[in-house]
């Protein structure tokens, strides 16, 4: 709009200078009629576009006609061209050229004043540009939950929790879930019920990081699951135990929590406190995948030869075996049964061997054996036991142990 006004301004004023000179042509050859208009202006035959005045005309003041057409050459007496007289330039200090306000420039002038600038290229002061705010609009769609942060009130307060929202969007949906819901009417009664089951403030932004899909589990649903562990004589320092290391444990339903409890009794044939000792001491269990668990049962009892009792004893000792590597479950047996010549039974009242690294257990029995001290039958002098020998720093197993200084120990393992 400001463009199209100042063009038809230039037009204006080209029209008008086109006027002007043409009227000039006129005088010339009615000199008799320009002496009869007494004391008019050669500014009064131009419209009264006072912007034209001001911005080409106003560093000029009005010439009397008939003072410039009457002045004569005193050598030839000839009229002074009125051409040359038409405008006198004056100096800024001087009277200004009057000018005669129209109600119709001021109207133009008010809409030029409120029209922005025409062009994003046009100069603007360094205060119009401090006042000028642009918001980044909020993104149609993306692949990262990053972009939504600053605009959602339900993204910011889980930030501030401790949700890890890097590895929440790699969840499927999860991303479309937490922007669907409302903190105060979806999340916050979910989090004092986390806390009142016995979740650390400190633990709720890795639980939800884990599992935020129980943000739009049902409350009736959550509270049901935690009334059924609770039937079943798990205490509450239990279910805070158990809820806080398997986030997805309050995901199941009652059913599937009473069928893997069922699992445990059944097939392995736990006591019911054995299970309820198991299951505690390593929740997941009741989370995970059975086919693990099942296998590894298999192979401790026809791969690796242990009776039953053994297993059910090495199992509430280390629940871990159930989800341990098989590979590296088989490679430690054999080691510690074939090589160090360590029977069934002493392995099962030292379970723990089987969570050490494999690599140390061969370092310090090579090491042992290279001093004449590998000796791990109990009825035998100078018995180690496979607690020490796993446990022990290296500075308490060197001068304990093996009777030697740690430099040698060092210098042995050089050599191998």
């Amino acid at each position: 709009m400001a463009f199209w006004a100042r063009q038809i301004s230039i037009w204006c004023s080209s029209v008008k200078t086109s006027y002007v000179a043409n009227s000039i042509q006129r005088l010339r050859k009615t000199h008799r009629t320009w002496m009869q208009l007494d004391e008019l202006s050669v500014l009064s035959l131009l419209c009264t576009d006072n912007h034209f005045l001001q911005r080409g005309l106003k560093t000029y003041r009005p010439v009397s006609l008939r003072s410039r057409l009457q002045s004569t050459n005193s050598s030839n007496g000839q009229i002074v061209s009125s051409e040359s007289n038409l405008l006198s330039p004056v100096n800024h200090d001087q009277e200004q050229a009057e000018v005669i306000p129209s109600s119709d420039t001021k109207t133009l002038y008010e809409v030029w004043e409120d029209t922005p600038p025409s062009s994003a290229l046009e100069e603007i002061s360094e205060e119009e540009a401090v006042q000028i705010v642009a918001e980044p609009p909020l993104p149609l769609g993306s692949f990262t939950l990053k972009d939504y942060v600053d605009r959602s009130e339900t993204l910011s307060k889980l930030v501030l929790l401790g949700v890890d929202l890097s590895k929440v969007e790699k969840r499927p949906k999860a991303g479309q879930l937490l922007l669907r819901l409302d903190f105060e009417k979806d999340i916050r009664k979910r989090l004092l019920f986390l806390k009142d089951v016995g979740v650390e403030d400190n633990q709720l932004g890795p639980f939800l990081t884990q599992n935020p899909y129980i943000l739009a589990v049902d409350m009736e649903a959550l509270e049901t699951r935690v009334a059924y562990l609770k039937s079943k004589k798990f205490g509450k320092e239990a279910v805070a135990r158990m809820v806080s290391r398997a986030p997805f444990l309050l995901s199941f339903s009652v059913e599937r929590l009473d069928n893997r409890l069922g699992f445990f009794q059944k097939e392995l044939g736990l006591s019911v406190q054995k299970t309820r000792d198991l299951v505690v001491r390593l929740p997941r269990l009741l989370t995970g995948s059975l086919e693990p668990i099942k296998e590894n049962w298999q192979v401790c009892q026809v791969e690796l030869g242990f009776r039953r009792n053994e297993i059910q004893h090495i199992v509430s000792k280390i629940p871990k075996i159930l989800t341990a590597n098989k590979r590296k479950l088989t490679e430690t047996f054999d080691y510690l049964h074939n090589v160090m010549g360590i029977p069934h039974h002493i392995l099962t009242n030292f379970p723990q061997v089987f969570n050490s690294k494999l690599l140390r257990v061969k370092e310090r029995h090579m090491f042992l054996t290279f001093l004449g001290r590998a000796q791990y039958d109990p009825a035998q002098p100078s018995y180690i036991s496979l607690d020490k020998l796993v446990s022990m720093p290296d500075e308490v197993f060197c001068t304990e142990i093996a009777k030697a200084s740690v430099k040698d120990f060092e210098k042995f393992l050089k050599t191998l």
